[in-house]
C-alpha cells in the first residue's frame, strides 16, 4: 500500500495541533498538582536547588527541636532555683525566729532548719529535664544552632545543693545556743540567695539567645521553603490564562485543517 501524500498545509496544522496539545497536557498537569517543575526532567536547575533548600529547612527542623529542649531544660532549672530560693527564705525565718526561742526551742528549730537543707538537695536534685540537670554538679549542655552545628550555645550548670553549692552548713542541735551562731547561718543563707540569683541571671541570659535563635530559624526555614516554591510551584492565574489561550488556539487550528481539506475537497469537484 503506497504511502498517504498530504499537502504542506495540512502537515503544519497538524504538527501545530499536536504540538498545542502537548502543551494543553502540561498546562492541565501544572494546574492539577500545583508545581511547575516536578521532576529534574522539567528544569534540572530549579528542581535540585528548591530540594537543596527545602532539605537545608528540614535539618533546620531538627536544630529547633534541639533548641527547644535545651529551653525546657532552663526552665527546669530555673524552676528548680526559684523553688531553692523559697527554701531558703523559710530557712531564714527559721533562723531568726530563733533568737526569741527557748534553748529548747532553739534544738527544734534547728531539726527544722536541717530538714529544709534536705529538701534544697532534693530539688536540686529532681530539677532536670530528659535526664540533664543543670543544678547538679558537672552539669552541662551543648546546642547546636545551625544545621551543620558549626554553630553552639554552651550552658554551663552549677552545684544547687545546700552544704556543696550553696554552702549552708547544717545545723547541729547544741550549735544554735547563742546568736553569734545564727547571724553565721542568716549570713551563709544571704550569701545562698546571691548564688542563685547570679545563676539565674546566666540561665536566663542563655534562654534569651535560644529564643532569639530559635525565631531565627523559623524566619530562615520561612526564607528557604519560600524560595523552593518560587523555583517550583506554579502561578495557578498564569497557568489558568496560558490554558484557556491554548485551547482557542487548538480550536484554530482545527479549523484552520478543516478549511485546507475543503481546498483539496474542492479539487474533486471538478471531476
Amino acid at each position: 500500500m503506497s504511502d498517504i501524500s498530504l499537502t504542506a498545509g495540512i502537515r503544519a496544522n497538524l504538527l501545530s495541533i499536536q504540538q498545542t496539545s502537548s502543551l494543553i497536557g502540561t498546562t492541565q498537569r501544572r494546574l492539577a498538582s500545583g508545581l511547575k517543575v516536578e521532576s529534574p526532567i522539567d528544569d534540572a536547575t530549579a528542581y535540585f536547588a528548591a530540594a537543596n533548600a527545602r532539605g537545608r529547612a528540614n535539618d533546620l527542623s531538627a536544630r529547633k527541636n534541639e533548641i527547644g529542649e535545651a529551653i525546657q531544660t532552663i526552665k527546669a532549672a530555673s524552676d528548680g532555683i526559684e523553688s531553692i530560693a523559697k527554701l531558703i527564705d523559710t530557712a531564714k525565718g527559721i533562723a531568726e525566729s530563733a533568737r526569741s526561742a527557748t534553748t529548747a526551742g532553739r534544738s527544734t528549730l534547728s531539726d527544722q532548719f536541717n530538714e529544709i537543707l534536705k529538701q534544697i538537695d532534693q530539688t536540686a536534685t529532681d530539677a532536670k529535664y530528659k535526664g540533664t540537670n543543670l543544678l547538679g554538679s558537672g552539669g552541662e549542655l551543648v546546642v547546636k544552632t545551625n544545621e551543620t552545628g558549626t554553630s553552639k550555645i554552651s550552658i554551663n550548670g552549677f552545684d544547687a545543693s545546700s552544704t556543696v553549692g550553696l554552702s549552708v552548713s547544717g545545723i547541729a542541735d547544741n550549735t544554735w545556743t547563742v546568736d553569734t551562731a545564727l547571724d553565721a547561718a542568716v549570713s551563709q543563707l544571704n550569701a545562698a540567695q546571691s548564688t542563685l540569683r547570679t545563676s539565674a541571671s546566666t540561665l536566663g541570659a542563655v534562654s534569651s539567645q535560644l529564643s532569639i535563635r530559635d525565631e531565627f530559624l523559623d524566619e530562615l526555614k520561612n526564607v528557604l521553603r519560600e524560595g523552593a516554591d518560587k523555583l517550583t510551584v506554579a502561578d495557578q492565574n498564569e497557568e489558568g490564562a496560558n490554558l484557556l489561550s491554548l485551547q482557542t488556539r487548538q480550536q484554530l487550528g482545527v479549523i484552520s485543517l478543516s478549511l485546507a481539506n475543503q481546498t483539496q475537497q474542492a479539487i474533486l469537484r471538478l471531476f
